[in-house]
């Protein structure tokens, strides 16, 4: 089960709004539907969980490029909206690779059907198109994209992907107003 709110910092406070995510392939189309939240370039957040697996903050302040934390890298790998977040410069990839180095490959002969498939490989990540090497278990992005609005780096690093969202809107300020669209 997954979650995901739009938090809109206005001059009157927070304004949260539940968006679906459905319709988003890119980080581009969050960011464009965080900034259609906020028409005066104020800073958005978007939150996402899935349910006690993994939590995920994007931060847009106007035109800037998204910020983003996801709490973890290798659980949000398995799920679509994770993968939307999980881009090449956040895992520390050149993003202008987008094909595999052939000469890395090691094409032994079992390439035409034959298996010699790690029979503890994860298949979920290789349909993801990731491998369990690619993507670290534990937290990836910028540990400080909540510091000046109350939720420092140890703060946000120590919360639990149940009760995470809940304890950021709190420190915000923005419980209730996330509670509306809960």
């Amino acid at each position: 089960m997954y979650f995901a709110a739009l938090l809109a910092r206005t001059e009157d406070g927070w304004e949260a709004s539940d968006k679906e995510l459905d319709d988003v392939e890119t980080l581009s189309d969050l960011a464009e539907l965080a900034r259609e939240a906020s028409p005066e370039d104020d800073t958005v957040l978007v939150l996402i969980e899935q349910e006690d697996a993994w939590f995920g903050v994007v931060r847009i302040d106007g035109e800037d490029d998204p910020r983003i934390y996801v709490s973890d890298a290798a659980a949000a790998a398995r799920s679509s909206y994770g993968e939307i977040l999980l881009t090449a410069e956040l895992l520390g990839r050149d993003p202008d690779t987008d094909e595999p180095d052939l000469d890395a490959l090691d094409l032994d002969g079992t390439e035409d059907g034959e298996s010699d498939a790690d029979p503890d490989t994860d298949e979920d990540d290789e349909e993801a198109g990731t491998s369990a090497e690619a993507v670290p278990h534990g937290p990836v992005g910028d540990p400080e994209i909540l510091d000046d609005l109350g939720v420092g780096k140890k703060e946000l690093s120590a919360l639990d992907a149940d009760d995470a969202l809940g304890a950021i809107a709190e420190a915000l300020g923005a419980s209730e107003v996330l509670e509306t669209v809960r």
